[in-house]
């Protein structure tokens, strides 16, 4: 099978986040000054970077976003789904033509394989960017967690406007 030039930008995409996420996993962790993590509390201060509004702060999520799910089997059942997503996307980005479609399948491939690294390392997702002092934002996350985020956003913008893009064809159809 031949992969089209395109899908090339989005596995490089997945693997940008990838290394991203990784990386700034692996400094979090250095900062903590050991390895056995089960002797880090959750909730864990590493740095004030802009009180009280965004600070690091480690905690070890063994659920899915926000903590749900999670526990025991749970770690297996995500990492599996992961994994089965992230198959999914590379083989969609086959097929997708459009930049803004394959941008967005790059960030959530990418941030579902980094974040299921740390879940098969670890048995739980390093989270470390906490913006809880803004009173807006209750939850701790990391790069994998952002790019799955913005991709999903970037999905729902690329469905809209290329419906969009499509009425107005059809419309331009219409009157020809």
């Amino acid at each position: 099978m031949r992969i089209p030039r395109i899908s090339w930008a989005a596995y490089g995409f997945a693997l940008t986040i990838i290394v991203l996420d990784q990386l700034t996993k692996a400094w979090v962790l250095t900062r903590l000054g050991t390895t056995d993590l089960s002797l880090i509390p959750n909730g864990f201060p590493l740095a004030d970077v802009w009180p009280p509004y965004f600070r690091l702060t480690y905690l070890l999520n063994d659920g899915v976003s926000f903590g749900l799910l999670g526990g025991g089997a749970g770690r297996w059942l995500l990492s599996i789904f992961s994994v089965g997503v992230a198959g999914l996307l590379a083989w969609w980005a086959t097929r997708a033509d459009r930049r803004l479609l394959i941008t967005a399948i790059g960030l959530v491939m990418g941030g579902a394989l980094g974040n299921v690294i740390d879940r098969l390392r670890f048995g739980g997702v390093v989270d470390f960017l906490d913006f809880s002092g803004t009173g807006v934002f209750p939850w701790v996350f990391n790069i994998a967690d952002s790019a799955i985020t913005i991709g999903v956003i970037l999905l729902i913008l690329d469905a809209f406007l290329s419906e969009r893009q499509g009425r107005e064809v059809g419309l331009a159809n219409e009157k020809s």
